[in-house]
Parts: structure tokens; sequence; C-alpha cells
């Protein structure tokens, strides 16, 4: 693959690894963050650091952007010194969750600088970007989605073309997340159940496992994170929080109820206030085992 200059804005715990493989298959990366402290071991790693958004034109002619809420992504897409004033950026690549309608103002105001927007968060946490498995939603035009692609392959094993209008690929996402979040507020509220009968967790689970009742919490998160109780999967409840929302705003802008969704967000903002914004989203079962009175699991030795 040619290498290209490539921009990246946002280098925290998903931005970071997705940096870094970028930079491992020969691409040149220059990268901002408003945190110094971020972009140190990725200068050292052979990026360029710039000082600001606008800075990454001189830098980059595909700019990617990873950060952790939709107000950052609008200022840094088109706020002073934001991408929008760069000179030579060709391409923004959003990799955030910004939910569609703040996807398609960014797009509205990159494509009025001359940019083209591209929309495609991601998803798969951490571990998928240092392992580069994460599953990518682009939407976008034919000719963006060809020339991305091959560089899209280098964070993610899963790329899909998910449609043409920004927006669309933040549709897919928060459908994902929040189904994602379900699916681990029930295997929580079961695994609690089961422990206050006197079942032991892990023979529970390894029977869910092995039935219909499994799901990605079942068989990746409780396990891995729940049990040995060390609550870090790496993706934070007031995230959570904020993915929640933004699917059921577009339902209910949509006029589809999501009564099982919204218990849901109940669960992850009762956690959110119990336990505060940055703890795990794998805490979630915290609460319940506190109004249950038991706990699931035990700390490994």
């Amino acid at each position: 693959m040619t290498s290209r200059k490539l921009g990246f804005a946002g280098v925290g715990r998903m931005g970071a690894p997705m940096v870094r493989r970028l930079l491992a298959a020969g691409h040149r990366v220059a990268v901002f963050d408003a945190n110094a402290a971020a972009v140190e071991t990725l200068a050292a790693a052979g990026a360029a650091v710039v000082a600001s958004p606008a800075a990454l034109g001189g830098e980059a002619e595909i700019v990617f952007l990873s950060l952790p809420t939709p107000e950052i992504v609008e200022a840094v897409a088109l706020g002073p010194n934001g991408l929008a004033e760069a000179t030579g950026v060709k391409i923004v690549v959003d990799l955030s969750t910004t939910g569609p309608r703040v996807a398609k103002r960014v797009a509205a105001g990159l494509r009025a600088a001359g940019i083209t927007p591209v929309d495609c968060p991601v998803s798969g946490g951490v571990g998928g970007a240092e392992k580069g498995t994460l599953a990518m939603m682009a939407a976008c035009g034919q000719a963006a989605f060809d020339e991305l692609e091959p560089i899209l392959k280098i964070l993610g094993s899963k790329v899909f073309h998910v449609g043409e209008e920004p927006g669309m690929g933040q549709m897919v996402k928060v459908i994902n997340n929040l189904m994602s979040v379900t699916s681990l507020t029930i295997a929580s509220e079961a695994l609690v159940l089961g422990t206050k009968a006197g079942l032991d967790p892990e023979v529970l689970l390894e029977v869910i496992n092995a039935g219909s009742g499994s799901t990605n919490a079942t068989t990746d998160k409780i396990p891995k994170f729940v049990l040995g109780r060390s609550f870090d999967f790496g993706f934070a409840i007031g995230l959570s929080s904020k993915d929640a929302r933004l699917c059921l705003e577009e339902a209910d802008a949509l006029g589809v109820p999501m009564v099982v969704g919204s218990a849901v967000r109940q669960m992850i903002n009762v956690t959110k206030g119990r336990l505060g914004a940055d703890a795990d989203l794998t805490e979630i079962i915290k609460p319940i085992e506190e109004w249950a009175g038991v706990t699931v699991g035990k700390p490994k030795p």
C-alpha cells in the first residue's frame, strides 16, 4: 500500500492504538489532542504533533477523528482553528459516536469548506482497536469509500459500506450499542438472580453459553471483567449513557417506541449516578447486586 499523509484528532484509549497501527503500516501520521500527555508516546513512535485541528491541514490529506462527545466533534471539525479552516485536508473520517443529527451537521459544515465527510463509527472497544479487529460502519460516497477501504482495513477486520449519506453509519452504531448494553444488563440481572438462588455463577454462565441465552455479554464481558471483579473492559458508563440517549432520541424523532431500550437507559443512568460517569460499563451489575444483597464472582488471587 502507498504511504499516505494522515491526520488523527483524539488519541485517547481508542485513538492511540489506531494511530500505532497506521504508523506500523508505513503511513505518515500527524496527531492532535488537547491532552498534551496523550501525544507524547505517539511522538516517540514517529507521529508528528500539531497544535490545533486546523494545523493538521499542513500535514494530512485524510484526517480521522476519535473523540468522546458530539460537542467535541463539532468543535474540532467546525469551531475556531477547526478542520473546516484547514488547507490541504480532502477527507475527514469521523470514527466517533455522535448520533445521526450531529453527523449531518458536521458533514454540511465540512462540505461547505470543500472537504468530503465520512461518517464511520466503530465497534469493538479498546481491544479491537489494538488488534485491528474493529467493525467499521462507513457512510459516504462510493468513490470516498474505495479510497479509504485499504486504510480502514488496517484498523478493522470488518469494514461495511452502510450507505452514502452521513448519519447512516451513526444510526447503525447507536442501534448496535443499545443492543449490546441491553444484553449486558439482562445478563447482569440474571447472574445476580442465579447467585441469590444459590447457583454457582460460573456454572450458570456455562449452561447459558451452551444454549439459546448466549450473547457477547455472557461469553466475553461477564467472564472476563465481572466474575473476577476487575471491571476493566475499558468503556465508561458515561459514554454508554450518551450512546443510549442518542439512540432513543432518534427513535423518538422517527416515532418508534423502544420500551426495553428506555428501561435499559434508566439502569445505565442509575449506575452512572451511583458510581460516576467514569465507572466501567461492566459495573452496571453493582447496583443490582446491592439491591439483591449478593456479589457475583470474586477477585482472582
